[in-house]
């Protein structure tokens, strides 16, 4: 049985909300972008350059925990860098999948470098979020290599939550 309710994760850049969004469509979930759930002043923070820091996130992530809680399915594209987050995120929730987009520094710094009118960009506000980034534990979360194409990614994802 696939999983009802999937966090995507991984540093801005590395196509959360796009494969989230995907993902949601072919498995016929709800999809939800962490990043709409910011408040205004974290926004304003992250329009500035200034990288966010625990007490930013914070009211963010217990946001994003109730959603999760109160949606009967749901994928939820989110940075979730640290293990402290992803424990908040999942806290009260049963069967939750996560989904890790990996990628080096340099395969994400140039898919931002294409971005237009994203709040999140500069090198340094990236370079925040790779210093910030725990990866999960091997166990914790499907790793998939975002090198590949878009649909190889989706597929790889797909192939992997379906029962063996």
């Amino acid at each position: 049985m696939k999983p009802k309710k999937i966090i995507v994760m991984g540093v801005s850049g590395c196509g959360k909300s796009l494969i989230g969004s995907t993902l949601a469509t072919a498995l016929g979930l709800r999809f939800f972008d962490g990043d709409d759930f910011h408040s205004p002043d974290n926004v304003r923070k992250m329009s500035e350059g200034v990288p966010l820091n625990d007490e930013d996130r914070a009211e963010w992530l217990a946001r994003l925990n109730q959603l999760l809680r109160d949606a009967p399915n749901a994928v939820l594209a989110c940075s979730a860098l640290k293990p402290e987050y992803r424990r908040q995120l999942r806290a009260g929730i049963d069967g939750l999948e996560i989904v890790y987009l990996q990628g080096d520094f340099d395969t994400i710094w140039n898919r931002h470098q294409q971005r237009a009118d994203h709040y999140f960009n500069g090198r340094t506000m990236l370079e925040s979020q790779f210093a910030t980034l725990v990866e999960p534990e091997q166990d914790e979360a499907l790793f998939i290599d975002i090198r590949q194409s878009q649909h190889e990614v989706l597929q790889d994802i797909l192939t992997r939550l379906s029962p063996a």
